[in-house]
């Protein structure tokens, strides 16, 4: 190495040093920095109870009134959709392309063989779903809002549709 290298080496040594020098010399004092402003803070007055009390308050109760008995009443029936409005809400995502083996909706050939199981088997096959070759269809068509009702009027208005 030349005389060139020493010297650029011992100056950025140097550099290096200073740095160092001078990031300690300032961060030396910030234990007696952060002990000040916790005297501060705590030096206030003001308790530990004070500075950790909830912001607000419910008072429950002023707000309660006197109610009136409930009443037993009957809880009105669901609304019952028609097939078709099952089939288009829920049926329709598989009968619609067959996906699944699913009969396709007005395929007289694929619906044939189910239709030969009678309509009771399809009732059940329906409601309480079916493991087939081709592929699985789960209870109610993977919709338990469903009600049976509504679900042998879907198998019902399929059943129209293939024949």
């Amino acid at each position: 190495m030349n005389k060139k290298s020493y010297s650029i080496i011992l100056g950025v040594s140097a550099l290096l040093m200073l740095f160092i020098f001078l990031l300690v010399g300032h961060h030396r004092d910030i234990p007696d920095r952060v002990r000040l402003d916790r005297g501060t803070l705590l030096g206030t007055g003001s308790g530990v109870a004070e500075r950790i009390k909830p912001v607000a308050q419910v008072n429950l109760a002023s707000a309660e009134t006197p109610r009136e008995p409930v009443k037993n009443a009957a809880a009105a029936p669901p609304t019952s959709r028609s097939g078709q409005q099952v089939y288009a809400a829920t049926c329709v995502a598989c009968h619609a392309a067959g996906i699944a083996g699913a009969p396709k909706l007005g395929d007289r050939s694929q619906w044939a063989k189910h239709i030969a199981k009678g309509r009771d088997a399809l009732y059940a096959s329906a409601v309480n779903g079916v493991q087939g070759s081709t592929g699985v269809m789960p209870p109610k068509g993977g919709n338990p809002a469903l009600s049976d009702a509504e679900v042998r009027a879907a198998v019902d208005y399929m059943l129209a549709q293939a024949k």
